[in-house]
């Protein structure tokens, strides 16, 4: 039976007056997919920024278990939690567009590094052996994803689908046990989305990852996620599979309104 990975335990952001995110509990157990979906300004994003600890001001506890030990995020800062193997990529592409592909792959690796920037500016044995292996590791990940022959091309200026596979491949760069993203299929076309469909199994199988997402395409997270979670305004409404959670009456309504 697999282990619970990451926890929310009554989980509550405010702004000001308004409650974003209510009491809201779950679990993603190891090898998961698992989708968060909800309507529009149901509090996904804001449980994401929570759980990676951009938001450190919220209600209730979130745990991480990638270690023998339960892990309070809270402890952790934000830069820090991408050493727990916890990584994330954004609604909105963020890569560096003036850097090679390649370029943009290392910088996601910067926390594999263990030589200071005193030794890579002096160029020492130790410092050289280690990029060498991190550019082999970017090598094997563009390859795996399809894009390997255009990895010394900038950024800019190359489709919103290369950059979508760039962004998930600096994720593969820092050994993530989890990998959280933020609506990945958005603004893709039906055949871009199809490809990462299969690729997110891929990663789960290749690189014994978890992942947890957030997609307004109710097509793709019911054909990928082993379970799905329902919220709306914050609180939670549902966890279950993804056929129970097209049959669940609250889903249902929150959705789509009520025949009233």
């Amino acid at each position: 039976m697999s282990k619970p990975l990451l926890i929310l335990d009554n989980v509550s952001m405010y702004f000001g007056g308004l409650k974003a995110v209510d009491n809201l509990s779950f679990t993603v157990n190891e090898g998961e997919i698992v989708g968060l979906i909800g309507p529009n300004g149901a509090g996904k994003t804001t449980v994401f920024n929570c759980v990676t600890q951009f938001y450190k001001n919220y209600e209730g506890d979130i745990y991480f278990s990638a270690a023998s030990d339960k892990l309070d995020l809270r402890n952790c800062k934000v830069t820090d939690v991408i050493d727990q193997g916890l990584v994330r990529t954004f609604q909105n592409v963020e890569l560096v567009a003036d850097l090679s592909i390649l370029e943009n792959l290392l910088v996601g690796a910067h926390n594999q590094f263990q030589t200071g920037i005193v030794s890579h500016i002096l160029r020492t044995k130790k410092a050289r052996e280690e990029e060498k292996a991190l550019r082999e590791k970017a090598y094997e990940i563009l390859k795996f994803l399809g894009i390997y022959e255009i990895r010394d091309l900038y950024v800019k200026g190359q489709p919103y689908g290369v950059m979508k596979k760039i962004e998930i491949a600096r994720t593969l760069m820092s050994n993530p046990k989890m990998i959280i993203l933020d609506e990945p299929a958005a603004g893709l076309n039906d055949r871009e989305t199809d490809e990462l469909e299969t690729l997110i199994y891929e990663i789960k199988k290749k690189y014994n990852t978890t992942i947890l997402l957030i997609e307004h395409d109710m097509g793709f997270v019911m054909n990928i996620c082993d379970r799905i979670v329902a919220i709306n305004f914050g609180k939670f409404l549902a966890m279950d599979t993804p056929k129970k959670i097209q049959q669940n009456k609250e889903v249902q309504e929150a959705y789509l309104g009520s025949d009233a």
